[in-house]
């Protein structure tokens, strides 16, 4: 992995370029291999409150960026992941920010993975002028309806985690996400069932939400592609605790796979459910069983469970090892998979605002300026992975990767080929 080059020499040429100018070239985000990524080498805050050392004062005004993913609930495990992630990155680069004048800040909201919520959240974020950015969502089912106020308020959006083809289909200029779509993770994750596990029937569940609905229907598309035979297709309703009704139909039919689009708070049940029925068949997913909790949920029936995602494993080099373990003792939180990917996107938004504040002169940016420094970033290095957006705010970088558990973890395979 690329190591990621020094807090200090961005400061410097920052500050520098204001004094001696007053104005800057408007250079695209976090895009070259001179101020790409710097945030590594920078000294974490313990808290997002920090006022972050002896730097000048603030006197640039205030800069939000906000996270929007659930913080309570069931899926809170992931929601929490990307906050906490982000909220490492912030912090790192607290002082950054400070000698140049301005406060930076971490702005968390709660979506409670409710669209409703969501769409209340990015109205408020809209009205708020300190505002700059979003790290978010977790849920596209979220995501998508949230996209359309920060569009109307020019507020970029960079999410960690949203999958669903259509969100970045709609031609919104706010958009962006790090990771990769349905329409990629679905068919290698339908590939690797076929080609490396050998199944050749499957049935397929989902959760009815745009995520998990979308990746089944991708999955499904590639499995009829590739000749595998689909025994059945059907939807359950989240939150719910007992499924036989459809796992008595998936043992009826034995097929030699059941794929579920869908969370872990659902998939953990189905699989332990399924077990208790006698299933023995391969059980796979998305990334939306990569949590810690779908471990508590499933019990011992979590062993043998295969998912894909769209964020690697960052402790698969001795950098990332590093960095995993100076998270996890300065946050006091497990590492989640998305933890990175919340830094990642995080550090791509603070980017795209130094940028801003450089092409202004050292003023304080407009949202549309930091919008479009952050829609023209082009090989930001990130703790993980690399970002460089295309024209609808996808990665042109990004990835899908296997994953296993065992009785106690998930286990990385590599990356889905």
């Amino acid at each position: 992995m690329k190591k990621l080059s020094h807090v200090s020499i961005l400061s410097a040429v920052l500050v520098a370029s204001v004094a001696l100018t007053g104005c800057a070239g408007g250079n695209s985000s976090g895009g070259n291999s001179a101020n790409g990524g710097s945030q590594a080498q920078a000294q974490p805050s313990s808290n997002s409150g920090s006022n972050g050392g002896s730097a000048a004062p603030a006197n640039g005004g205030v800069i939000k960026i906000a996270t929007q993913t659930p913080l309570s609930g069931n899926q809170s495990s992931l929601g929490d992941a990307i906050k906490t992630g982000a909220e490492y990155a912030l912090n790192q680069r607290k002082d950054e920010f400070k000698a140049l004048g301005f406060d930076i800040q971490l702005f968390p909201q709660d979506d409670q993975a409710d669209p409703k919520i969501g769409v209340s959240n990015a109205e408020m974020l809209i009205s708020d002028p300190d505002v700059y950015g979003v790290v978010g969502h977790l849920n596209s089912g979220v995501a998508i309806p949230s996209s359309v106020k920060y569009e109307e308020g020019k507020l970029v959006m960079v999410s960690p985690a949203n999958t669903a083809v259509k969100l970045t289909e709609e031609g919104k200029k706010t958009v962006h996400r790090i990771c990769a779509r349905d329409d990629a993770q679905g068919p290698k994750a339908a590939m690797y069932a076929k080609n490396t596990l050998g199944v050749k029937t499957a049935f397929i569940i989902h959760d009815k939400t745009a995520y998990g609905q979308g990746l089944g229907d991708q999955v499904k598309a590639q499995f009829e592609k590739d000749g595998v035979q689909i025994l059945g297709y059907e939807g359950i309703t989240q939150g719910e605790k007992d499924y036989s009704a459809v796992l008595n139909q998936v043992t009826a039919k034995n097929p030699d796979i059941i794929f579920f689009g869908g969370l872990y708070p659902e998939g953990g049940i189905l699989v332990k459910q399924a077990r208790e029925k006698g299933y023995k068949g391969y059980f796979m997913g998305g990334d939306g069983l990569d949590s810690s909790d779908m471990i508590k949920i499933a019990g011992d029936a979590v062993e043998g469970v295969v998912f894909t995602s769209v964020a690697g494993d960052v402790t698969q080099t001795e950098e990332g090892k590093k960095w995993a373990e100076e998270y996890k003792a300065t946050t006091k939180k497990p590492l989640e998979t998305y933890s990175v990917y919340g830094y990642d996107s995080m550090n791509v938004i603070l980017n795209g605002v130094l940028e801003a504040i450089k092409a202004n002169g050292g003023k304080k940016p407009t949202r549309e300026q930091v919008l479009d420094a952050v829609h023209k970033t082009k090989d930001f290095q990130g703790q993980f992975t690399k970002v460089t957006f295309d024209d609808k705010g996808d990665n042109v970088n990004a990835d899908v990767f296997i994953y296993k558990y065992d009785k106690n973890k998930s286990n990385f395979v590599g990356k889905a080929e």
